[in-house]
């Protein structure tokens, strides 16, 4: 688990070595042990009010494309400063106008054991076509907990953090 000091120096590593251009609002750093995550958020495209969702829509997926294209390069050499600081894989996206794209994340793999009940869950999901396999599927089952129990989740994170701050007080091993 990354401690919030943790967190606060790559943020504010990242908040100096991206670009201001490319800064809008602050990037968005997400981070867990094996990935860093930056998220630019673009401004968005301007249309005349009457085009078509659709149009809209592959109007910001061209701004997100050329976006990636154009600093491809600079990327990359951020991208490589940061992994040897932090010896983590750094992952870049970008949201225009609320639609966000992600390059190159990290899909790491998790090893569980499962017994038969929840194993059927998984099984009934592929089965149905929701996912093509079970560990599609349980990828699938672990957003929609992320998305229903958000602040659950906030709140175990924070007594962690809480539990960490207070181990790090604590007298040296």
């Amino acid at each position: 688990m990354i401690t919030d000091a943790q967190l606060e120096r790559i943020r504010g590593w990242f908040a100096g070595r991206v670009p201001q251009e490319w800064q809008g609002e602050p990037a968005r750093v997400t981070v867990d042990r094996e990935e860093i995550t930056v998220v630019l958020t673009l401004p968005d495209v301007a249309l005349d009010e009457a085009v078509s969702d659709a149009e809209r829509d592959e109007a910001r997926a061209g701004r997100a494309r050329a976006f990636r294209e154009e600093t491809r390069e600079l990327r990359m050499q951020i991208d490589r400063e940061a992994q040897r600081r932090y010896e983590r894989k750094v992952s870049w996206g970008v949201e225009v106008g609320g639609r966000q794209e992600l390059w190159t994340n990290v899909a790491a793999p998790v090893m569980t054991r499962l017994r038969q009940p929840q194993r059927q869950v998984l099984d009934t999901l592929v089965a149905s076509g929701v996912a093509r396999s079970r560990s599609e599927a349980l990828a699938w089952c672990v957003r929609l907990v992320g998305q229903h129990e958000e602040d659950w989740l906030a709140d175990l994170r924070a007594a962690m953090d809480q539990v960490a701050d207070v181990r790090g007080r604590g007298p040296a091993a």
